[in-house]
């Protein structure tokens, strides 16, 4: 099977340059964007959501993802010296939701880690090291849900292997393709584990035929070039052998790093804890960090304060591959920054100061968003807008609630966030939010009594999940009831009226044969002469054999009293209309 082109886009683009990755005149492309309602220049700033609607309408057989951070921070190629030792191996463990990463990663690391899972599902990128034969292994979890896509991309970009493991009486699945193609994206070599062959139903044959015929990935027992290892995370079969393979895909790339270089490294994640400030997960990709040294990342910088590897032990440095959290950044960094050590605080406030100054200057200047597409290719609906205060426990979290928020957007209602931030909800945050009539949504974080207090003052309502699926549910709830109410109108049936007996300016009353379904009282009636629609009106009694009728079934004959409604000029019934009986009513909708 023809494999689908993938193109990685950054947050905004030119138009050339967008031309120039889809091999198109550029002509041609702004001739699109006209067509949709934008007069676009060469130079002018596009962001992914238009670029990704404009190749949708050029029809192109192109699957397009964002380029996130951490991609562009992985493009930063290290420079090895000639004394560069080898490193342990960085792998991620990616999958569908519950199909046994976290499982795996608490038999080889002998934790319990999944039964502190909110919801049951990995909602952070945590990593850790084990220990196989003598040699590190650095393992990266990351989560299943589709809402956390940005943070699955995120862990594919830092790795060298990728374990994606799928479940074997479940099959492959949406996130088993995502990570697929993640893994593929950052060029990261894919050992995949079959796991739960510990059930009855398990088919571990089914998995490898979806995968070699749908995702081109063979098993080397089918002489291709992917290793597939049957496993159950939960018995430990197999695991051993995993580990093995690991480290021989991992042998192959011949994986090095220098040790007495500058550190430099990724941030995993970061939050903002009381009594220690800002503290942020760090995988060191080269040379060694130190107590007491200098860093920038992205456009913050500290100086190491604490230095702690992934089990809470204090240490004076780390080396490659390892993951550690420090805590004395001055600002909480994004997830997937560059750090990098510094001289001294000098130099670190000036690389800081530096990319502030060329990230400014690559979002100035007029840009077309995908917001302003949609809306002028709907100029006709009438759009709601629902406003949020979002706040989360850590920074890749903050990302991928926001980021989902802003996948429920349709035609009718928009997102708009207000305000995010990490840490608890504060005083500010109520402000923001009953300035603006928004509604909090706190992710994993708590809500002081005194905010609650002023919450409350305020009217100000605030939410509070620890589970995302649960969080984006209550969203789609809140955005429903923008919606305005649908009329709704259901067919009861059909009567040929056969006589008329009195008509006045407000009543009718006439006898028919009930030709469908059946005709009920209080309900309301559209008069047809042939094709001809001459009133609409109520229904007010039904009588049998003159005695009042609930409702008169098809076969039957019945007399019927019709109300014609206020301001409604008088009509005259005759020998063969016909009455169509309905009922109509308004329903709330819901969010599509």
């Amino acid at each position: 099977m023809a494999e689908e082109k993938t193109l990685q886009l950054p947050e905004m683009i030119t138009v050339g340059d967008l031309a120039a990755k889809l091999d198109l005149p550029v002509v041609k492309l702004v001739g699109e964007l006209f067509k949709n309602g934008i007069v676009a220049t060469v130079n002018q700033r596009i962001d992914f959501e238009t670029a990704e609607i404009i190749i949708a309408e050029l029809g192109l057989d192109i699957a397009v993802t964002k380029k996130i951070a951490s991609e562009e921070i992985a493009q930063h190629e290290i420079t090895l010296t000639a004394s560069a030792t080898p490193r342990p191996p960085i792998v991620a463990v990616m999958g569908h939701v519950d199909h046994g990463k976290t499982t795996l990663l608490d038999n080889i690391l002998g934790m319990k880690k999944v039964e502190d899972e909110s919801g049951g599902i990995t909602q952070h990128i945590s990593a850790y090291q084990a220990e196989r034969k003598g040699r590190k292994i650095t393992l990266l979890d990351t989560p299943g849900h589709e809402a956390f896509a940005a943070l699955r991309q995120h862990g594919a970009a830092l790795t060298d292997v990728v374990v994606i493991v799928v479940a074997a009486d479940d099959g492959v699945k949406p996130q088993t393709v995502e990570a697929i193609k993640f893994a593929r994206t950052a060029n990261a070599k894919i050992v995949v584990a079959i796991n739960k062959m510990d059930k009855e139903t398990a088919n571990p044959q089914l998995v490898k035929t979806q995968l070699a015929t749908e995702y081109n990935l063979n098993p080397e027992e089918w002489g291709g070039e992917t290793v597939m290892v049957e496993i159950s995370a939960k018995t430990g079969m197999g695991i051993d052998k995993l580990l093995d393979m690991v480290l021989l895909v991992a042998d192959m790339e011949d994986l090095r790093a220098d040790i007495d270089v500058p550190a430099e490294g990724l941030v995993i994640e970061s939050n903002v804890e009381q009594g220690r400030g800002t503290v942020v997960r760090v995988l060191i990709a080269n040379g060694t960090l130190k107590i007491g040294e200098y860093f920038a990342a992205g456009s913050t910088y500290g100086r190491v304060r604490t230095l702690q590897d992934f089990t809470g032990k204090s240490l004076k440095e780390a080396g490659p591959s390892t993951p550690v959290t420090i805590t004395g950044f001055k600002e909480v960094p994004e997830f997937g920054q560059r750090i990098e050590e510094a001289k001294n605080e000098r130099e670190a406030r000036a690389l800081a100061a530096k990319y502030y100054d060329e990230r400014s200057r690559s979002t100035a200047g007029v840009n077309i968003t995908g917001s302003d597409l949609l809306k002028m290719m709907n100029k006709a609906a009438e759009q709601h807008t629902a406003e949020f205060v979002v706040k989360a426990d850590v920074q890749g979290s903050l990302t991928s609630v926001m980021d989902s928020l802003k996948l429920l957007e349709t035609d009718e209602v928009a997102v708009k966030i207000v305000a995010s931030g990490v840490g608890n909800i504060n005083e500010s945050d109520i402000r923001l939010a009953r300035d603006s009539n928004a509604l909090i949504y706190g992710f994993n974080v708590s809500l002081p009594t005194h905010v609650k207090q002023m919450a409350t003052h305020a009217k100000t309502e605030v939410r509070l999940f620890n589970v995302i699926y649960e969080l984006l549910d209550d969203a789609r709830a809140a955005m429903s009831e923008l919606l305005p109410e649908e009329v709704v109108e259901t067919m009861i049936g059909e009567l040929e009226i056969k006589g008329v007996f009195r008509t006045t300016r407000a009543e009718i009353i006439a006898g028919g044969l009930v030709k469908s379904d059946k005709i009920m009282p209080n309900t309301l009636a559209r008069v047809w002469r042939g094709k001809e629609l001459l009133a609409e009106v109520e229904i007010t009694s039904v009588q049998r054999d003159k005695n009042e009728a609930r409702e008169v079934f098809e076969g039957e004959m019945c007399g019927v009293s019709l109300r014609i409604p206020h301001g409604q000029n008088k009509i005259t019934l005759e020998i063969g209309d016909h009455l169509e009986c309905f009922t109509r009513e308004l329903k709330k909708r819901t969010l599509n």
